[in-house]
């Protein structure tokens, strides 16, 4: 598993706005602004408060209250829009071309990608280039909400294999939940017509009514031999203290990938000698609500040895 909740702000999100903000410095924009459910906008506001960057943030009101923390802890002006996150982009667009501000928005800045490809690089560093030459094809899993970070991996491989350092493109296969599926949806098609829906998975950071790479997000799967697997919800909340057994803390939409990964391997779309690599793509500390509907309670005993014992006793 790749961890990417032991980035500065928790999440994937922040080598997208690592360089975005310096980005942003170049061109001498005073503000920059994004829409997010919370790790881009927790990314952008952690980096821009690094090098006194002024960013506006506008997120859903439904966004957890631990990514919204994060956000005004940074400094960050946030703004909460009384919709989903689909509403908050557009408005963030119009904002933006309203007012001079540069923005951020995933699937609409191009260097979004320029810093998720980073991941594909690190991969290959990391794991391709300790892979013996009669290797399988590595077989990378990755959650899919708005399809950037997918895209952005597929790049990076793609600079790769044209610069002859990658021996094999690697398999990439997107995972969605079945309650917020338009890239699955189109890659089930057969074609890269992204249909809306109306997503309402637990897991927010992939929630997503229109998926703004989701052209890119199809093709990184069908230009690699991977695919798109769709998961439920409760599978998803399921994995968290499954993948917490293995010292991971993951939130729901890193949950996604790695029950992907299960489920790819018990319909035998990939075999146990495959080599894989799991993107958690955020830390678990985003979501508390989640994690704790993946677990039980704690008891709770009185101070004394008595109680210890009775409630050993009871739980052998």
């Amino acid at each position: 598993m790749k961890d990417e909740g032991r980035n500065p702000t928790g999440s994937f999100k922040d080598r997208a706005s690592s360089v975005v903000v310096a980005r942003a410095r170049e061109i001498g924009a005073e503000i920059v602004v994004t829409a997010s459910t919370g790790n881009a906008g927790a990314a952008l506001a952690g980096m821009s408060a690094a090098i006194g960057q002024k960013a506006i943030i506008f997120a859903p009101k439904t966004a957890p209250q631990a990514k919204i923390a994060q956000l005004l802890v940074y400094g960050a002006k946030v703004i909460l829009v009384d919709g989903n996150y689909d509403s908050a982009f557009d408005l963030t667009i119009e904002a933006a071309n309203e007012f001079g501000w540069y923005c951020r928005n995933t699937g609409y800045n191009p260097f979004t990608a320029e810093g998720k490809k980073t991941a594909a690089l690190e991969i290959w560093e990391q794991i391709c280039l300790n892979l013996p030459n009669d290797s399988r094809p590595l077989n990378v899993f990755v959650s899919v909400g708005d399809g950037n970070i997918i895209s952005g991996i597929h790049k990076g491989f793609k600079d790769l294999l044209a610069l002859g350092w990658l021996k094999t493109m690697p398999r990439i296969f997107g995972i969605q939940s079945d309650k917020s599926a338009a890239v699955a949806n189109a890659y089930f098609a057969g074609n890269e017509t992204i249909i809306p829906i109306s997503a309402r998975t637990i897991a927010d950071s992939i929630s997503v009514d229109l998926p703004r790479d989701g052209v890119r997000a199809v093709r990184a799967a069908v230009e690699t031999s991977g695919a798109y697997i769709t998961v439920s919800d409760e599978e998803i909340i399921a994995g968290i203290a499954e993948i917490g057994k293995y010292g991971i803390f993951a939130e729901p939409a890193g949950s996604t990938a790695f029950v992907g990964l299960k489920k790819a391997l018990a319909t035998k779309v990939i075999t146990a000698e495959d080599p894989v690599v799991v993107i958690n793509t955020g830390n678990g500390l985003k979501d508390v609500r989640a994690a704790m509907m993946s677990v039980h309670e704690a008891p709770v005993i009185e101070p004394t040895m008595a109680s210890l014992k009775k409630f050993l006793e009871k739980n052998k």
